[in-house]
């Protein structure tokens, strides 16, 4: 029988299940692959606000990346929310001593604009996590602070991909989605001396709610499945664009619309 390769989530979770560690567990089965979660934070949201954030204390934090490291062979590792200095401290203290794949979606702002990271934490992603990832996914407000300059310009994108990836001798995923609409929207990755381009037709939506986890996560299950980043890269942008493509809506109770990404497998709506 086939085993499913087995990739960890270090991140927040959303109540929502829109992003955070809800959005990675469903990207980790629908690439068939098998998902361990250590939680770094509980959070009170839905795609239209952020009420709370409850941090998870350091020792169980830390309790469950080592026994989740003794118990499964992981072959890739993905991190989101971290939330504050000392979390991102914490973690680094274990996987500084792992030979995985480390994969870093640096989560700073909700997509309502509600601030997730500590502002003592930048620091700590600069000196602490980023030195051991694999590859980094800022989106242009994110990739504006790890340069310490703003990125908003489409002309800007591949510089800003490159500079980081040489800061850090990682390979490095600027993600423009946030930049004004035009036809396409388009990412940059940097890896290993030069630039691929992922382009995809955008795509009228009022949230983004959980986009940036979702591929990161998809790009996590396809490099522990043997990809290479680029084509690990690819393969989560296509599943993510269709994912926007057939978002679904609810209705709240008061009447707002909350909108979701459709990350069901092929016919689970049938």
């Amino acid at each position: 029988m086939h085993k499913p390769q087995v990739v960890l989530s270090i991140a927040g979770s959303d109540c929502s299940s829109g992003a955070g560690i809800q959005a990675d567990l469903k990207a980790f089965s629908y690439f068939g692959t098998h998902g361990l979660t250590a939680i770094t934070c509980v959070v009170a949201e839905t795609p239209n606000q952020v009420i709370s954030i409850h941090p998870i204390p350091l020792a169980i934090l830390q309790d469950q990346i080592r026994i989740l490291l003794e118990t499964y062979q992981i072959k890739a590792i993905k991190t989101g929310m971290l939330y504050s200095k000392s979390h991102i401290v914490a973690i680094t203290e274990i996987l500084q001593q792992q030979p995985i794949p480390i994969i870093v979606d640096p989560v700073m702002v909700a997509t309502s604009g509600a601030h997730l990271l500590k502002d003592d934490a930048v620091d700590a992603y600069i000196n602490r996590l980023l030195p051991l990832a694999q590859l980094v996914t800022p989106n242009l407000a994110e990739a504006s602070v790890l340069l310490n300059q703003d990125i908003t310009q489409l002309d800007q994108l591949e510089g800003a991909a490159k500079e980081i990836s040489s800061i850090y001798n990682i390979s490095c995923l600027v993600k423009g989605g946030h930049l004004p609409a035009e036809n396409n929207r388009v990412d940059v990755l940097w890896h290993e001396g030069k630039p691929y381009l992922y382009s995809a037709p955008t795509v009228e939506i009022e949230s983004t709610h959980g986009t940036g986890c979702a591929l990161s996560a998809a790009i996590t299950a396809n490099i522990a499945k043997g990809l290479a980043i680029p084509d690990a890269v690819q393969s989560a942008k296509d599943w993510v664009h269709s994912a926007i493509s057939e978002s679904f809506f609810f209705k709240s109770s008061e009447g707002d619309t909350v909108q979701a990404l459709n990350q069901l497998s092929p016919g689970a709506l049938n």
